[in-house]
């Protein structure tokens, strides 16, 4: 047999080999497709991996921002008149503050040098310019010189100088009173001014509900919520302006008490030297 014919025979029994091979895959594929079944089966399946979490922020449609924009002058001037109500009460507890403090320094600055002075003229002109104590002392000293020789003379030296020392505290007293009748009124008008803006902003709201024929839980929560930051901002208003009038009444009656302290000493002083010099 040549070589060419036996290559023939060779090719064509690798043809053949090759077919039946072919052939055979998919029968050893489907016998070997349970056993990988069971195999997968009894593997554990490892969880997917948990996704990273995303925290989407929305963005409120409602709050100060739309409540100034949607409304109308009624609703802004309510709430200007709540800011300017709240401006004025900070303004004043500071003030008021300082004002009680300087007393209260005053009143120390009296007992230290007015008292160890070796006359009531040499006393009041240690004392500053603008002492509350110094004031007192001035308007007492001027009743005692301006009795003599005057009209004055009939109404008794004793009962003369009791008159202007009473009236020198009571201009201290009124000067310290300044500024908490703005106090208790911010306090007791500031939640009904606030309660009007709700009521004004609730019924506008219904009105346009109406209007466009949906009341639906957006529709409804947006303006009645919006309207109801008026009474939350006249309550954040009233609180400061209550609890600091009730605070400045009681440190002004301690202060009050100093000065009238002081006024008693400095009359029975004048009057005991009176007496000491008609004796």
């Amino acid at each position: 047999m040549s070589i060419i014919k036996r290559f023939r025979v060779l090719v064509a029994a690798l043809v053949v080999v090759c077919a039946a091979g072919i052939s055979a895959l998919p029968e050893v594929a489907n016998a070997q497709s349970p056993a990988a079944t069971a195999d997968s089966a009894s593997t554990p399946v490892a969880p997917p991996a948990p996704s990273a979490k995303t925290t989407e922020v929305v963005e409120n449609p409602y709050g100060l921002d739309a409540l100034w924009r949607a409304g109308d002058m009624v609703s802004k001037g309510t709430l200007v008149i709540l800011v300017i109500m709240s401006m004025g009460t900070w303004y004043i507890l500071v003030v008021k503050l300082v004002e009680q403090n300087r007393l209260f320094r005053q009143y120390r600055a009296a007992k230290k040098t007015f008292w160890t002075a070796g006359s009531l003229q040499e006393g009041a002109s240690t004392l500053a310019e603008n002492n509350a104590f110094r004031y007192i002392a001035e308007r007492a000293l001027g009743a005692s010189q301006h009795h003599e020789g005057s009209q004055l003379e009939q109404i008794d030296l004793n009962t003369w100088i009791t008159m202007q020392v009473q009236r020198a505290v009571d201009n201290v007293q009124n000067r310290m009173q300044d500024g908490l009748a703005f106090l208790a009124t911010v306090g007791s008008t500031a939640p009904f001014i606030g309660l009007f803006g709700t009521v004004w902003g609730i019924y506008h709201a219904l009105t346009a509900i109406g209007i466009a024929g949906q009341a639906s839980i957006d529709k409804v929560a947006g303006p009645v919520g919006e309207a109801l930051i008026m009474t939350a901002i006249g309550l954040a208003v009233a609180v400061p302006a209550v609890l600091g009038y009730n605070w400045l009444v009681r440190r002004n009656k301690l202060a009050m008490e100093n000065v009238r302290a002081f006024s008693g000493e400095l009359h029975m002083v004048m009057i005991g030297k009176q007496q000491s010099l008609k004796g």
